[in-house]
């Protein structure tokens, strides 16, 4: 009786470990066949954006307080607080799966 309930427990946790191991593969697979984009890093100035990437395609204006405003660029966007870069994000591609 206790081999049973210790087998029947084993296969139980060996079901539960191994769906989200193959999640991590194709996550990880996903993740390594990403082409790299550089992005402005955290903290340079509005000024300096514009001189090493460019004019953005499209500025949004800022909003609230402290004011947050950003700036899209094919691929990414990029976030301001008053003048200073907060952060970037890479623009994932669209799914075409149904």
């Amino acid at each position: 009786m206790y081999y049973c309930r210790s087998v029947l427990l084993f296969m139980t946790l060996a079901l539960i470990a191994a769906g989200p191991v193959s999640a991590d593969v194709l996550l990880i697979d996903g993740i390594q066949s990403a082409p790299a984009i550089q992005t402005p890093r955290k903290g340079l100035n509005m000024a300096l954006v514009r001189q090493q990437f460019g004019e953005p395609a499209q500025e949004v204006p800022a909003v609230g307080e402290p004011p947050i405003s950003r700036w899209e660029y094919t691929g990414y966007t990029v976030y301001f607080e008053n003048d200073l870069v907060l952060h970037s994000v890479i623009q994932h591609a669209k799914n075409t799966h149904p």
